[in-house]
């Protein structure tokens, strides 16, 4: 079977579908974790440290296998937030879960003995979990990969900071490379985006990005791409790329898929943000059948029964 790309230290691991919570073991999900307080999905409501750390918990324990975490929201029309303060919400929940992460590594048996004389549960990250720091800033990426970060999650493609490709050089981590149209930023690449071939141009676009970034030092066997759906596209644009996921896999690296309850659903279907479930797990689903292993979403667990039907209807050629 293909390996899944999971990256410690710039090495492979393939995971058991039970260290992934009975996700199947080709298959991936990333738990979305917004210590923000205009996230447009759960709108703040894992703000604070404590509620964001239980938050994490609950979906490493749900099948999550990596864990994004974001300290400034990046919808269409966020404001810019200030770099010490994205430190200031994303580093100390990074603390705390790689501590977790080597604690349970470490005490993995002894503590679940513990746990279980006295019939509760400890709340111990797994220690094949992977975190990744949703940033595009060069010195917040590397102040989370010293505090126990494995990917960078980068929506800029290091356009908006150029020096992030010394962090990437430096750190060699796993990088997302996401396509975001060129001389936009959050706030303004809603604004009548256009592309000659939006297939096509994303496609040079990552031909084009990847070869600098190989050439800066980061191994394209660290790199894994995602096409940005909602960030500076169209329905009909986002629609295009969803359709044509075998021209971007032809590049032969990875895909993390970003659907989860965007406004695409919402625009197709008349779906509030809140009711975009059903469309995320079927959206999921479909991707997953082509061939897409990882999938970024708030639900962890209808996710993973979308991922689990997958795996057992597909016929797969592996």
């Amino acid at each position: 079977m293909e390996q899944v790309w999971m990256l410690r230290n710039g090495a492979f691991s393939p995971v058991s579908a039970e260290k992934q919570g009975g996700t199947p073991s080709r298959f991936t999900l990333w738990g979305v974790v917004n210590v923000t307080p205009d996230s447009f999905f759960d709108g703040g409501s894992h703000f604070q440290q404590n509620e964001a750390l239980a938050h994490a918990l609950q979906l490493t324990g749900e099948g999550a296998r990596v864990l994004d975490l974001g300290g400034a929201s990046s919808r269409p029309g966020a404001e810019e937030v200030p770099a010490e303060e994205e430190k200031r919400r994303v580093l100390p929940l990074m603390r705390e879960l790689s501590r977790l992460r080597a604690e349970a590594g470490q005490h993995a048996l002894s503590l679940q003995k513990e746990a279980s004389s006295v019939g509760t549960t400890a709340p111990l990250l797994p220690a094949e979990t992977l975190l990744s720091v949703d940033t595009w800033r060069a010195d917040v990426a590397a102040a989370a990969l010293e505090n126990g970060a494995d990917i960078l999650n980068d929506i800029s493609a290091c356009a908006w900071e150029p020096t992030l490709r010394d962090v990437l050089s430096q750190y060699r981590p796993g990088y997302v490379l996401m396509h975001c149209m060129p001389g936009t930023t959050p706030e303004n690449m809603q604004k009548a985006p256009r592309y000659d071939d939006i297939v096509d141009d994303i496609l040079r676009f990552f031909e084009d990005t990847m070869a600098v970034l190989v050439k800066a030092g980061l191994p394209e066997s660290h790199i894994m791409l995602d096409p940005g759906i909602g960030f500076g596209k169209t329905v009909e644009h986002n629609c295009a790329l969803l359709a044509n996921m075998d021209r971007i896999q032809a590049l032969g690296r990875p895909l993390l898929l970003g659907v989860s309850n965007k406004s695409l659903f919402g625009h197709l279907l008349g779906l509030g943000v809140t009711e975009r479930g059903e469309a995320t797990r079927i959206c999921t689903a479909l991707l997953a059948a082509r061939g897409v292993y990882h999938h970024r979403v708030h639900d962890i667990v209808h996710a993973r029964q979308a991922l689990i039907l997958t795996e057992r209807f597909t016929s797969w050629k592996d």
